[in-house]
């Protein structure tokens, strides 16, 4: 199993963080088993892409909320890891109602 869980959806509330916000927010590693995906699709030129990252932030966006960790965006940097046999995922983590 990649992920905890394949979702549909943002089950968290709107946080409203900026792309400049998101950027401030230190990346980690996640444990990709941890993660509860967003979406159940994948684009797949998104995945084979070497540039993916030239116009987006460098790390995934995961937000923290009700104990779960979920993988707002970033999903295809996530299933290339999983394809390189790399079980973490350095990521900007968002601990949902701090705000």
């Amino acid at each position: 199993m990649i992920f905890k869980r394949v979702g549909v959806g943002r089950p968290y509330p709107d946080h409203g963080l900026t792309s400049r916000e998101w950027a401030e927010l230190p990346p980690r590693q996640v444990r990709l088993d941890e993660l509860v995906t967003t979406k159940d699709t994948l684009q797949l030129d998104a995945l084979l892409d070497e540039d993916s990252t030239f116009y987006g932030d460098l790390f995934a966006h995961v937000v923290q909320w009700r104990g779960d960790l979920y993988l707002e965006d970033g999903l295809h940097r996530a299933l290339r890891a999983a394809l390189q046999q790399r079980s973490v995922l350095h990521a900007r983590v968002h601990q949902a109602g701090d705000r």
